[in-house]
């Protein structure tokens, strides 16, 4: 009686393994393929205007505006400057008003140094 047994318990262990196998056999090999990725934009949304201007453009675009504006500013004062230097006399001390002109100068220029790195 245990003779049938362990050849009922082995019959079923060898089957069991086979089946295990097997399957792990099929499922390593993927017979459905993965669908493949859309990188459509939904149907939902509306298609981008090609006229419109991305935002960046736009930004560097004001970027643009704005240093062409402080460089005509710094360009004004520099012409400032150079007349009070051109009127004063060079053996006397250089007034307040130079010295801030000349701060100013240099803040401005430094604006748009920083501006230009983006």
């Amino acid at each position: 009686m245990q003779e049938a047994r362990r050849a009922l318990l082995r019959s079923i262990f060898g089957t069991t393994a086979a089946l295990v196998a097997g399957s792990a056999l099929l499922l390593g090999q993927n017979p459905v393929p993965n669908p493949p990725i859309v990188l459509h934009p939904n149907d939902d949304e509306p298609l981008p205007n090609p006229n419109m201007k991305s935002p960046k453009k736009v930004l560097l675009e004001e970027n643009q505006k704005e240093i062409k504006k402080n460089v005509e500013k710094l360009f004004e004062l520099a012409s400032q400057l150079k007349d009070q230097v051109e009127k004063t006399d060079a053996t006397t001390v250089l007034s307040l008003a130079m010295v801030k002109k000349a701060d100013e100068i240099e803040r401005l220029a430094h604006q748009i140094k920083e501006r230009a790195k983006g």
